[in-house]
């Protein structure tokens, strides 16, 4: 028995932050405790025992608290560079999406009359990266920067695209991939370019294809961004996208803001599973607070035409709102994400009463 001592990194976009995890001896048995927060700036530090327990116990806690960090994407190199020295790293792609913050009604109406952004519908999908290697290889890229599998006849139909290399960024909904970007094409870089030059290689690409990559469209005047905006919540559609045509492509999330910005018709978020309903097909929900400590935030019910998530599953839920303290109202199971962490399981994600009343009153 004896005292372990973890130092992670993790770097990406603007964030460079440290996770310190610490099994020690404290009188009769042992603790867990930890520090985190950015790298060269005081630490926050918690405890995952509320006072000491036996070796084995505590030994538990601390590799399970390890190994949801290098989940995350934590690593033991001081480079923070994502996954080194995990068992993930072979599957690191080195290329990462701009991911979008979203937006409340208040700037919902500003961008409906701004001629500056143009309006894509968003897809109820996974995000994904699809990328063409110069030696024919294609293959798919998830939000963490991880090479995954996709479908056959994606792969298949990105084979006849007439370049000999490209990153695509898009959206994947069963066997369909909806492209809206393109990052690179036969080894030039086109991150800096605005996104109208950069759509422009997008429809070059794909726009002529009748397959399963298909362009997503855009509406740019207010008039057309009204109407359309109208038609896709009538439709029940995810939500919609805001990008300024000028914009450049920079990957990670603002802190807030963005030139890329997204509004959902309906609530929803991603949880925990606590813990399997015995003899329902139902889970227990969680998420975490500003110290990782874990919230009950009601159940859901889990359709036939899906497997039970295992406890500590991440899964996505959509719901009316929530109340005050996290609890979720009338949730709806969208099914378990591979592509996200549990640093995405938050508290802050939830939408509450009151805002969901005036929302109510809005529409």
């Amino acid at each position: 028995m004896q005292e372990e001592h973890v130092h992670l990194f993790y770097r990406e976009g603007s964030s460079d932050k440290v996770y310190q995890a610490h099994l020690v001896k404290e009188g009769p048995g042992f603790v867990v405790r930890f520090e985190y927060g950015r790298r060269g700036q005081t630490l926050q530090i918690g405890a995952k025992t509320a006072s000491p327990v036996p070796y084995e116990k505590a030994k538990t806690i601390f590799d399970k608290l390890v190994r949801e960090k290098a989940a995350k994407g934590y690593t033991p190199d001081s480079s923070g560079k994502t996954y080194v020295g995990t068992a993930k790293e072979d599957q690191v792609s080195g290329v990462l999406p701009q991911l979008l913050n979203p937006i409340e009604e208040e700037e919902l109406e500003r961008l409906l009359k701004n001629d500056l952004f143009w309006m894509q519908e968003k897809f109820d999908g996974r995000r994904m990266l699809l990328q063409k290697l110069p030696d024919g290889t294609i293959q798919a890229i998830n939000r963490k920067g991880l090479v995954v599998g996709f479908p056959a006849v994606i792969q298949k139909d990105a084979e006849i695209c007439y370049a000999d290399s490209f990153i695509l960024d898009g959206e994947i909904v069963g066997e369909v991939y909806h492209v809206f970007d393109c990052l690179e094409i036969n080894g030039h870089d086109l991150t800096g370019a605005s996104y109208v030059k950069r759509y422009g290689m997008a429809r070059s690409l794909v726009g002529g294809l009748e397959n399963s990559l298909k362009l997503v469209d855009f509406w740019m005047s207010p008039s057309e961004k009204r109407k359309a905006f109208d038609q896709l919540q009538s439709d029940k559609a995810e939500g919609v996208v805001f990008k300024d045509f000028s914009s450049t492509y920079h990957a990670g999330r603002p802190n807030s803001g963005g030139p890329q910005v997204k509004f959902k018709f309906y609530a929803t978020c991603s949880a925990l599973v606590l813990s399997p309903v015995p003899s329902k097909r139902s889970v227990e929900l969680c998420l975490l607070d500003s110290h990782d400590q874990k919230t009950f935030v009601g159940k859901v019910t889990i359709p036939a035409n899906y497997e039970i998530p295992e406890m500590g599953a991440i899964v996505e839920v959509r719901y009316l709102y929530a109340y005050p303290g996290g609890s979720l109202y009338q949730p709806i199971y969208q099914g378990e994400r591979d592509d996200i962490g549990q640093d995405a399981c938050t508290l802050s994600q939830l939408k509450y009463k009151a805002l969901a009343d005036k929302d109510e009153e809005d529409t």
